[in-house]
């Protein structure tokens, strides 16, 4: 494996299947040119999914005019309770890929117990993987996860799976567990979206910039995710070929990781401190609830996360967009925003959840400022699975 993929989930023209007829040339052209750069710099792994919309049907026709006798070639198809439902998808897949041969298949999205059972039960979805790689069409299969990390750490464990799509990267490492347990059992550690989920460090804030500097934030958080030795590689998604630029100086600069991530980390981290103090840094997880015991099912967690990085390194931009997208996230991105706070979850019902937190009489502060902030918008997930 590179230690650089590439992903493809934002540069097909639709997420929606559309028929061939539908594809307009230059979406098709812009794919083909952004494939052809990626293979001459040494992106030899592609990875795509059955619900990336038009993705799969337009690689199948660009990888056949790109050609890589290199090429690692992986999809992603979701679980589901009928297994003859999967099985179509996944011929479905290969279809559009126009390939007698898969070199890794996830299964999408194994993010609760429910999808766990239907790829694990007899006669469930695994069998289907297990029948297609005797057959010499599957070579290694792993799951993809957005899954909470007590929830991964029990898939890895039932050692049916070689590899791990996960989140882990700088402003997000509550997986760190997860990919030690992956490195204990022998799984491949792929991290999904370091950029886009790792920040919008595409479009970073002026403070993340200086912070940053002399590094471009990509090249930070590029280099702190490959310099831990149990990655193995991380998802790069091009939306147009100068996407690339920022991701091949990490490597370049990869030898030198620890020095340079070490005084930026020193910075960014002194920046959280001087904002928000050592007392609520060391202990604002404390006592706090599931989403699913919590009035309304608001994500505390995950809104106390956002306000960490707004307060630290001004990143409202990427903060609106994840809280926009609770109450829309499904099982992707759990849990709904601070917008109800005062209208269907009462103060006093929220602070009776926040008993075992040191910080109870302060949050409801901090979700109306929140509120106040980034709602009065909604998200939609991209992509219908």
């Amino acid at each position: 494996m590179p230690v650089l993929s590439l992903g493809s989930m934002r540069f097909q023209q639709s997420w929606d299947d559309l028929p061939s007829r539908d594809i307009d040339s230059s979406s098709q052209n812009k794919l083909e040119e952004i494939l052809r750069l990626a293979v001459r710099k040494g992106f030899h792994h592609v990875e795509t999914a059955r619900h990336y919309g038009t993705s799969e049907l337009q690689l199948g026709w660009a990888l056949r005019n790109v050609p890589d006798s290199k090429r690692l070639l992986q999809t992603k198809v979701p679980p589901r309770q009928d297994p003859h439902i999967f099985e179509r998808e996944l011929e479905l897949s290969f279809k559009n890929l126009q390939c007698d041969y898969l070199h890794l298949l996830a299964i999408h999205g194994l993010n609760h117990s429910e999808h766990l059972e239907q790829t694990l039960r007899p006669g469930g979805c695994m069998e289907v993987v297990r029948q297609w790689q005797s057959e010499g069409r599957i070579g290694h299969v792993g799951f993809s996860t957005h899954g909470r990390t007590d929830f991964i750490l029990k898939v890895i464990e039932t050692d049916q799976f070689d590899y791990v799509n996960l989140h882990w990267y700088y402003i997000n490492q509550d997986n760190s567990s997860a990919i030690q347990a992956a490195k204990d059992r022998d799984l491949g550690v792929f991290i999904i979206s370091p950029t886009d989920k790792g920040g919008h460090l595409h479009t970073p804030s002026s403070c993340l910039e200086k912070l940053c500097s002399p590094l471009p934030p990509i090249v930070f958080n590029d280099l702190f995710c490959l310099a831990n030795p149990l990655v193995h590689t991380i998802s790069v998604g091009l939306a147009c070929p100068g996407d690339i630029d920022n991701h091949l100086e990490a490597v370049k600069l990869l030898p030198q990781a620890n020095q340079l991530v070490a005084p930026i980390h020193n910075r960014l981290t002194e920046a959280a401190r001087l904002s928000l103090g050592d007392d609520w840094l060391g202990t604002w997880r404390v006592g706090l609830p599931s989403w699913e015991d919590t009035p309304g099912g608001i994500n505390l967690t995950v809104l106390l996360w956002l306000h960490n990085l707004i307060e630290s390194w001004e990143m409202e931009n990427f903060a609106k967009a994840r809280y926009s997208l609770l109450g829309n996230g499904g099982h992707w991105f759990p849990g709904e925003n601070a917008d109800l706070l005062d209208k269907e979850v009462s103060q006093r019902d929220l602070e009776k959840a926040l008993e075992e937190s040191p910080w109870g009489k302060e949050i409801p502060l901090i979700l109306r400022k929140l509120k106040k902030r980034l709602g009065g918008g909604s998200k939609q997930r991209l992509g219908k699975y």
